[in-house]
């Protein structure tokens, strides 16, 4: 067996996509061969090798199913009642399907499901042609994860009745005439019928091996050959292809945007809002037609080798439907997303006519590119790396502390964030990881000196897992700065890589990967992140939901527990100045306006949150609107973007793409009021450092 690389998590997005078809019946999907004995394999692997091996048999069996029939339908709105009871009658026998590599169960399920959708969908678009009665009061339950499954087609018609009346008044509302909301909504809806006919077999297969995967352990997962690709991308920062980001729109594939440096930006030949009606390979292969087909499937047409050439027949911005086309030859190269790696920037704070610089450093993962540093390349991509080049460049601009913004950072790599952690305490001990059989091995990074040795602060928030925990904590227990924000995910275990193909000796990609939990990570002083996360110095508010987000929200998630600490030297005194520091923060925010916007804001968002119903009565609805309105008034209308502001009712694809760009922009624009008073806390740390002479020492710790 051959294991690719460790890794602490690391929080994959998929945008969902719409396919233009006409109306029809949903495919009914079986498995494949290699599905079946991949999920075997994938069995055989997690029973011998997890961290907390989970026995495939009865009990999991009802895990797995429930897994799967909530990943399909989370909101219990297009299964009924006797489908489920079906299901329960063979919720025992997911275990024998798995051993005896029999996957018809599970898609026998998901066929129920793409039915379902078929027929909901479809009244739902029949229900548009009548329009609704606004005045009457009545409520549609919006929070519907533990509510009951409907009992009859009747009862599901009554939900889903209220469901497209809801959708319709949010767009009245936000000003939409009928003609408009029903074009909308209806292009909406067959939207959604449009992805359940484009399912394949392997969609089917992936959302079964999540159920599966999640049901032994929260962290565990299951990757096919796309989304394999995916995450080696994630984590490198970079693929072979042409540079531009692809959105599905009206059923064309539509440039997003184009990555700087890469062949299409250097091109001059295509232009955000171009659309791609069809792919061909190399200098005279064939033209093929792409319209409706799904984006991930034109991804990899696009993706190649290195130096190959793709030719794109493409139909621009400014052109309407029946415009001329236009067909371009690229180079695929090696493009570099930038964009996702380390980020600097500063930060002016003056308070009491002292002014400091605080230099932030924003790390949305801790991403390193694995094959490029296994084949020895000297300028591999890497998290740590970026990080200490951008700390010569904020010690060259003077700044007075570093803070480092890991909020959102759901992982990456472990030896990442041992490397990312030497830079700021040298070297010394980082982590301790725990096995299955309980052998504890002390992670060092073997760093002779601090390449920032500064005031240092570590922004953090319910996003914030795995890696970034550790980090955090290591900073947190050799006192070398303040850790700031709110607890942290609390995922406390480390995962490997398993390629399945590899480890089968497979002579060709069919397999896949999985991705098993193998050990526990603990804090220098013994403890574990694990469940509780990381606690702040200092605490911000922030606009998660604990119930949904971070590892107390698993049901089987593994306990909090400590071992033995390991010795280690503190390499600061930052404890000495927590009080002044949290007096200051509390004086400060107490005077500022924005910060205290946020904090109505927040609690604003948790009350709406918090709402399980929402009424469908116009009059009421406005009225919401304008008290939402006045209150906003009263605080001279500004806005920090959480709540209150204006809802057009529409998605991300029903905006014009110049307008969704602009709002993505403004958002990105937005004050970020916890980034702010972050740096205006690492100042205040700089300045009662400095004045009380406290360099950083060694006290000895065990």
């Amino acid at each position: 067996m051959r294991l690719r690389y460790s890794f602490l998590g690391l929080l994959l997005a998929i945008a969902p996509a719409a396919y233009a078809l006409e109306p029809g019946t949903p495919p009914v999907l079986a498995p494949l061969d290699r599905q079946a004995q991949a999920a075997n394999i994938s069995a055989q692997f997690l029973g011998r090798y997890s961290y907390k091996p989970v026995p495939l048999d009865d009990a999991l069996s009802v895990k797995i199913m429930n897994s799967f029939i909530k990943s399909l339908d989370p909101d219990r709105s297009f299964f009924l009642k006797s489908d489920i009871d079906s299901f329960a009658a063979n919720s025992k026998k997911i275990d024998d399907a798995i051993e005896d590599e029999d996957l018809k169960l599970p898609f026998s399920i998901f066929n129920v499901y793409s039915q379902r959708v078929s027929e909901r969908l479809t009244y739902a678009r029949e229900l548009l042609k009548q329009g609704f009665d606004f005045t009457q009061r009545e409520e549609y339950s919006v929070l519907r994860d533990d509510a009951p499954w409907p009992q009859s087609q009747q009862e599901s018609n009554d939900l889903w009745r209220k469901r497209v009346k809801s959708d319709w008044l949010r767009l009245k509302l936000a000003g939409s005439q009928d003609a408009t909301i029903r074009e909308t909504l209806d292009k909406r809806y067959q939207n959604v019928l449009d992805r359940t006919y484009r399912y394949k077999s392997d969609d089917v297969f992936q959302s079964f091996m999540a159920a599966y995967t999640t049901s032994v352990d929260p962290h565990t997962d299951y990757f096919g050959a796309r989304a394999a690709a995916e995450f080696d991308i994630s984590m490198s920062l970079s693929l072979v292809g042409i540079g531009a980001v692809l959105q599905e729109r009206d059923g064309y594939t539509t440039i997003r945007e184009l990555v700087p440096g890469g062949p299409a930006q250097l091109s001059g030949k295509l232009a955000v809002g171009d659309r791609i009606a069809g792919v061909a390979q190399g200098e005279d292969g064939p033209m093929k037609d792409v319209v409706g087909t799904r984006l991930d499937e034109i991804v990899q047409m696009i993706r190649g080798a290195k130096d190959s050439v793709v030719r794109l027949d493409v139909l621009p911005a400014d052109t309407g439907e029946t415009g001329s086309h236009r067909v371009i030859s690229l180079v695929r190269d090696r493009v570099s997303l930038e964009k996702q790696a380390a980020q600097k920037s500063i930060i002016p704070v003056e308070d009491k006519g002292v002014a400091r610089r605080i230099g932030v450093i924003t790390l949305p993962a801790f991403y390193e590119d694995f094959e490029a540093r296994r084949k020895g390349e000297k300028n591999y991509k890497s998290a740590s790396r970026d990080v200490a080049k951008l700390l010569v460049e904020l010690k060259q601009e003077n700044v007075d502390g570093v803070l480092i913004d890991l909020r959102d950072n759901g992982g990456g790599s472990l030896s990442e964030a041992i490397e990312l952690t030497g830079l700021f305490v040298g070297k010394g001990p980082v982590v301790q990881q725990r096995d299955a059989k309980g052998k504890v091995e002390i992670l060092k990074d073997d760093r002779s000196a601090p390449a920032w040795a500064g005031p240092v602060g570590v922004l953090i928030n319910r996003g914030s897992a795995s890696a970034s925990e550790i980090f955090a904590a290591a900073i947190q227990d050799y006192g070398r700065g303040v850790v700031i924000g709110e607890p942290s995910f609390g995922k406390g275990t480390v995962q490997t890589v398993v390629d399945l193909d590899q480890a089968t000796r497979s002579s060709e990609s069919k397999y896949g990967e999985l991705k098993l939990t193998i050990a526990q990570f603990f804090r220098v002083d013994g403890g574990t992140t694990q469940l509780r996360g990381v606690t702040p110095d200092i605490n911000l508010p922030g606009l998660s939901d604990p119930k949904t987000l971070g590892e107390a929200s698993y049901d089987n998630a593994l306990p909090w527990t400590r071992i033995k600490p390991a010795k280690y030297a503190a390499v600061g005194n930052v404890a000495s100045v927590l009080p002044q520091l949290q007096t200051q923060h509390e004086a400060r925010i107490k005077d500022d306006p924005d910060f205290q916007r946020f904090i109505e804001d927040a609690a604003e968002l948790k009350q709406q949150r918090e709402k399980k119903v929402i009424s469908l009565n116009e009059a009421e609805r406005r009225a919401e609107l304008a008290a939402v309105a006045s209150r906003l008034k009263a605080r001279e209308q500004i806005n920090n973007g959480l709540v209150g502001s204006e809802d057009d009712g529409l998605q991300a694809n029903e905006r014009s793409l110049s307008a969704e760009i602009a709002l993505e922009d403004a958002r990105k624009n937005a004050k970020d009021v916890l980034k702010n008073e972050a740096s205006a806390i690492v100042a205040d740390q700089a300045t009662l450092l400095q004045d009380s002479n406290a360099q950083p020492g060694r006290a000895k710790r065990n």
